[in-house]
């Protein structure tokens, strides 16, 4: 089952990079679709690709990362995105390890494909953000739109099956999210989560006058905000300015950048929320531990 996944999730990944290489910011995300129809040629000679070119990672690795023809570089975007892909479709292998989702799946098998589903579709949407943000400097409002969506999808879906107001469910947090309040109702906890990121973003775009972020990015932190809810979406914000700023002291050091060069956020608060995804809880118990609180 778990090379099965993978082998979907490369071939969706490459489809991913086809999106992203025919991608015009002047377009809409929508509009590009109807461009991933032709065949795939080489970026430097034009030349069309054949098949045995075209097989998610293993072509890149066997051709030493150059096109046959022109022995051009081939960028290590493809395979990275394709084994990014890959890595997405085991998430429901993931999900199966934890004792509580499991229990739930066995269950009601209808929260099963709905939860897999929902956030393997969230994680593809946030490759195809990362690397259009970071090439273009622009997040599609289809995306974020989509995420919005998804992050509602998932809040009906855990107010059918699940005990909000449990012991940290609905929290990457786990009980850690009980400090912090607002567990009475899902759609509150979200909706704080959702307004918090608007009013922290909104402030910074107020206050540099679009220089510090942009639209792009306060729209993917609302979107963020739906799908997390509170308290998580303010450990993201945090964690992705953390980030940020590691990040940018580096480029100043190295001098890649200087201090009127823009970065693109977009892909700082994706990491901040893969952070708190996966390691949520042990974060917290590593801070109250180093503080002595617990």
């Amino acid at each position: 089952m778990a090379i099965f996944l993978f082998l979907i999730g490369l071939s969706v990944g490459s489809f991913l990079n086809v999106l992203v290489f025919r991608y015009f910011p002047e377009e809409s995300l929508f509009c590009n679709l109807k461009k991933t129809h032709g065949r795939s040629k080489c970026l430097s000679c034009k030349n069309p690709l054949r098949w045995y070119e075209l097989i998610p990672v293993v072509s890149f690795f066997t051709q030493w990362g150059r096109c046959r023809r022109c022995k051009s570089k081939i960028s290590w975007q493809y395979p990275l995105v394709e084994l990014a892909g890959g890595l997405v479709f085991l998430l429901p292998l993931y999900f199966k390890s934890i004792p509580g989702l499991n229990s739930l799946f066995f269950t009601y098998p209808s929260f099963f494909w709905i939860f897999n589903v929902a956030w393997i579709a969230i994680f593809l949407t946030f490759i195809l953000i990362w690397i259009i943000d970071y090439k273009f400097y622009i997040i599609p409002d289809e995306l974020n739109i989509f995420l919005i969506i998804s992050g509602i999808v998932l809040m009906i879906e855990n107010s059918f099956y699940k005990n909000f107001s449990q012991f940290g469910d609905g929290s990457f947090l786990g009980g850690f999210s009980m400090l912090f309040g607002v567990r009475q109702n899902i759609w509150i906890n979200h909706l704080y989560g959702a307004l918090l990121a608007f009013i922290v973003i909104g402030l910074i775009i107020l206050i540099t006058r679009g220089k510090g972020m942009g639209m792009g990015d306060l729209k993917l932190a609302v979107a963020l905000g739906v799908i997390f809810g509170w308290p998580d979406t303010m450990f993201i914000l945090a964690l992705s300015f953390i980030i940020g700023a590691i990040y940018g002291v580096y480029l100043l050091i190295s001098k890649k950048k200087g201090l009127k060069d823009s970065v693109p956020f977009g892909p700082f608060l994706i990491l901040g929320a893969l952070a708190i995804f996966f390691f949520g809880y042990d974060i917290l118990v590593h801070y109250f531990n180093f503080f002595s609180l617990i």
